[in-house]
């Protein structure tokens, strides 16, 4: 039988919305969108696109981790941006942290994003 578990962790963000870090659900795990939040202050990186793009790497790993999956185990990833001329950064970084057998993705443009960043990442894992 189908069991629904809630994963949240002090690691990442604060959820800043009616939703939870990430659901699992039997062997898949669904982590919500994160945006450059630094889960101790709750203050947004605003450095520019590739600090923020580290910064969401960082939260979507930490919120793996608690869940017990490692980005290895992820099979979708989306990727919204606010400006489609950010994606040969944001591309560039993301191939830092999937390095091989690089997930199924996706990465649109949005005309605005929560808390007016640059990026928001959401990805799927799933665990054998």
């Amino acid at each position: 039988m189908s069991q629904k578990v809630i994963i949240n962790t002090e690691k990442a963000p604060a959820a800043i919305g009616p939703y939870n870090q990430a659901i699992r659900a039997d062997k898949t795990l669904f982590v919500s969108g994160q945006i450059p939040l630094i889960p101790e202050t709750m203050e947004l990186v605003t450095s520019g696109v590739q600090d923020e793009t580290h910064q969401v790497f960082k939260n979507i790993q930490a919120i793996l981790s608690e869940a017990g999956y490692a980005l290895e185990d992820v099979v979708k990833a989306s990727i919204f941006l606010s400006d489609m001329g950010d994606f040969a950064t944001v591309n560039e970084i993301y191939a830092q942290y999937f390095t091989t057998n690089q997930p199924a993705r996706e990465c649109v443009a949005v005309k605005t994003l929560p808390k007016n960043v640059n990026v928001e990442i959401s990805v799927i894992a799933w665990k054998a």
